[in-house]
């Protein structure tokens, strides 16, 4: 009886070690937008149901890729794909409102195939979704004059799954215009005036000519931006080019301005800021169709973040700092060029600053770009600027002066770019006005007028 007691006893233990043993947990990984509770790391297997089949699962221990010839492997949570926000303007009009929004950019594996227009009379919903196809634009019509809606748009894959939302919007349409009052009847002139014959009749023949109408004298319209930028920040509006209107962005980042006296026609409106250091986002550009008297509104702008390095060239192995300015407590990923694309992650403090040191070892030798992209309260940015540096065999600080170009630099930024390329030729075969003529001028040939002399000399002194 011991000895069966005893065997019993051994053969507890063995079960309760093994099964000890093989139920093992990995940490808890959470951040800002995820929370990974416990993942528990399984080999390859095959299991079956009445519904389902696995063939096999994959598991890696830390992010990276794996490649092979047939297959390539990005793990963890630093790969999934995603897509940047819809950026939305709503303008009104008569009983209608008229959408445009930017399209969402899809990476690593995310394709956005439609939108979806969601409209309601209260803001935050529920709304009325729509499928409006693979379009940028879409027109609300026989909507309630004098009451306001609110609008989202939804970026759909092609499952029809929500892979992107933009921030709400609202407008109020307006009514239609009473029909004037036509004017009464001219009075039947007498059967003596009609008749004429004598001096006093001759003026009767006029009466029945009424006053030519006073011609209606157009309202100017006028455009809203909403967004976030970098705290304490100058957020610069173009406006076909050209600097429109200024403004300073609050301490939590976030920005309104509104442009006023504007005709109808079609504009191409661009948006960025500088930081605390001065260095400059990408534009961020906007076309948009503006008719009289309306207010078109543009929210939910978010200006990528900016970045810069601290060496412009750093020895291999060793770390070089990638810096820059975006949302306060917002989440940077940085995307680092290379033969396998490396993404790094990291988090802008209160001020939005953020601080990355790269370790340079799995870098090869030669010229390297980063870039990075920001995410906040469910909204991402597109990926701004990209900053070269070379990994090589020794360490050359970044100087704080730099050298900047004799000529081409049209918008002062200390580069020649496309932007400036893109504001020259907005002027080509156009009249210069005063202040536009003497800026080209003293940046490229002083002749008064844009001619392939300047695209020359912006050629010459290219910076990228």
């Amino acid at each position: 009886m011991k000895r069966l007691n005893y065997k019993f006893k051994i053969s507890a233990f063995i079960a309760i070690f093994f099964f000890a043993v093989i139920s093992v947990h990995a940490d808890e990984f959470t951040s800002a937008s995820f929370i990974s509770s416990h993942p528990v790391l399984a080999p390859a297997a095959f299991s079956s149901s009445g519904s389902f089949r696995l063939l096999s699962t994959i598991s890696q221990v830390a992010i990276g890729t794996s490649t092979a010839t047939s297959f390539g492997l990005n793990t963890g949570f630093l790969y999934f794909p995603f897509v940047t926000s819809p950026v939305l303007s709503a303008t009104a009009g008569v009983e209608k409102v008229d959408l445009t929004w930017t399209g969402s950019d899809g990476f690593l594996g995310l394709t956005p195939s439609t939108y979806s227009v969601g409209q309601s009379l209260v803001s935050g919903g529920p709304y009325t979704l729509t499928n409006v196809g693979n379009v940028l634009t879409s027109s609300r019509t026989s909507l309630t004059g004098g009451t306001e809606y609110f609008f989202i748009v939804k970026a759909l894959d092609s499952l029809n799954d929500t892979i992107a939302t933009s921030s709400e919007v609202s407008a109020t349409p307006t009514s239609p215009a009473p029909s004037p009052t036509p004017p009464p009847p001219s009075p039947s002139p007498s059967p003596g005036a009609a008749s004429g014959g004598g001096s006093s009749g001759g003026g009767g023949g006029g009466s029945g000519v009424s006053p030519s109408p006073t011609p209606a004298t157009a309202t100017l319209a006028k455009a809203t931006f909403k967004g976030r930028a970098y705290p304490l920040s100058k957020v610069t509006v173009l406006k076909d080019g050209q600097i429109a209107i200024t403004t300073i962005a609050g301490p939590d980042a976030n920005f309104e301005v509104t442009l006023s006296n504007l005709n109808t026609g079609n504009y191409v409106f661009g948006i960025y800021s500088a930081d605390n250091s001065n260095r400059k986002s990408s534009i961020f550009t906007f076309p948009i169709f503006i008719t009289d008297g309306a207010s078109a509104v543009i929210s939910g702008i978010f200006i990528t973040p900016t970045i810069d390095v601290d060496k412009l060239e750093v020895k291999r192995g060793d770390n070089i700092a990638i810096l820059g300015q975006s949302i306060p407590k917002s989440e940077v990923v940085i995307a680092i060029n290379s033969e396998i694309e490396l993404f790094a992650k990291t988090n802008a403090d209160k001020d939005g600053a953020y601080l990355y040191n790269l370790d340079t070892s799995p870098l090869e030798i030669g010229d390297h770009t980063a870039k990075s992209k920001s995410a906040s309260e469910g909204l991402i940015s597109s990926f701004g600027q990209a900053v070269g540096f070379k990994v090589g065999t020794k360490n050359l600080l970044k100087g704080a002066i730099k050298q900047l170009p004799a000529k081409g630099d049209v918008n002062g930024d200390g580069k020649v770019n496309l932007v400036d390329f893109s504001i020259v030729a907005f002027w080509w075969k156009r009249v210069l006005p005063v202040d536009v003529k003497n800026n080209i001028d003293s940046k490229l040939w002083p002749d008064g007028s844009i001619t392939l002399r300047d695209f020359s000399i912006m050629a010459f002194y290219w910076t990228g």
